[in-house]
């Protein structure tokens, strides 16, 4: 028996985002992507017509990479 795997890339919208990460509120989202082609937010963002969509691999290397102290 062979196992079904789930391969499915999480993403999430706009206003999904604050309840997985508390840190950011869906304003500070909407900030990040009005700025995305200055801070690299870009990578993240992915967009089906007018539906904006956050790739979660892509935030949480965004996140790692920002240069805040560990």
């Amino acid at each position: 028996m062979t196992a079904i795997v789930n391969s499915a890339k999480p993403y999430l919208t706009v206003k999904q985002v604050p309840s997985r990460y508390p840190a950011f509120t869906e304003g500070s989202i909407r900030w990040l992507i009005f700025h995305e082609k200055t801070n690299g937010f870009h990578r993240c963002v992915r967009r089906i017509g007018r539906k904006v969509l956050i790739d979660l691999d892509q935030f949480e290397s965004w996140i790692d990479e920002q240069g805040g102290a560990k």
